[in-house]
């Protein structure tokens, strides 16, 4: 597995993807939190990072498929899966090393955004007047989100041979399971069960991470979305075998 994660992770590195990737989600979230009247943090008043919060699930939507379209549905054009099949690794260890490479890169986006914290925090009144514990279990949050998103893209690359399409399949999936959930709970049609379909989305459990308070039912949750979809790869994989 980790053999496949290193080859692949270099393979990000080696192509524009990693570059523009990170360059994208760095600059929109800059202009977001600085620029942008209706969303900066200089206008908002308050020492927070609420913005980047804000913003940062909705740039993953599109950046982490963008990331993931390539993992197996280039390996499926190139004629090169069948070669890489034969190797000794069993088919979850394949799935885990490029979900592991795609989410690496996904979080080293996120590693220069801490410039954006300390930016902040510098400029409190008084200095330092930030609430840290809530930035933690946001940045905690964001880590599962793009675990999920991950997932999920790795998923849609196993299903086709097209980049484009798995690009598509991703986002859309990523869409629904973020904030489809609170869509359809928003109908009156639910009643009192609606709050519950709400807790089936991933925005419900985002939001209390980020309050800063670190519940067990919220990781499990999004543990459990990452297996499922892992496991869906997989399954996607041995379907050759039938």
């Amino acid at each position: 597995m980790l053999s496949i994660l290193k080859k692949e992770f270099n393979g990000f590195l080696n192509s524009l993807i990693a570059y523009i990737v990170i360059t994208v989600f760095l600059v929109a979230i800059g202009m977001f939190m600085w620029v942008f009247p209706e969303s900066s943090v200089l206008e908002y008043g308050f020492a927070d990072l609420q913005t980047l919060f804000n913003m940062a699930p909705w740039l993953f939507l599109f950046l982490i498929p963008a990331i993931t379209m390539r993992t197996f549905a280039e390996e499926k054009r190139e004629g090169t899966i069948e070669l890489l099949l034969t190797k000794p690794l069993t088919d979850l260890e394949l799935v885990l090393g490029k979900y592991f490479a795609a989410l690496l890169l996904a979080l080293f986006a996120l590693v220069p955004t801490l410039l954006y914290y300390y930016s902040v925090y510098a400029l409190g009144s008084p200095q330092g007047n930030i609430d840290s514990a809530a930035v933690v279990g946001s940045y905690i949050g964001l880590v599962f989100l793009a675990g999920v998103f991950t997932a999920i893209g790795v998923f849609a690359s196993s299903v086709s041979d097209n980049q484009i399409i798995s690009f598509v399949v991703a986002v859309f999936l990523c869409y629904i399971i973020f904030t489809g959930f609170d869509l359809i709970s928003s109908i009156p049609f639910w009643g009192s069960s609606s709050y519950l379909i709400s807790q089936l989305g991933i925005s419900y459990h985002y939001a209390a991470i980020s309050k800063g308070l670190i519940d067990s039912r919220d990781v499990l949750y999004f543990l459990s979305v990452i297996a499922v979809m892992i496991l869906a790869t997989k399954l996607v994989l041995e379907s050759r075998k039938w």
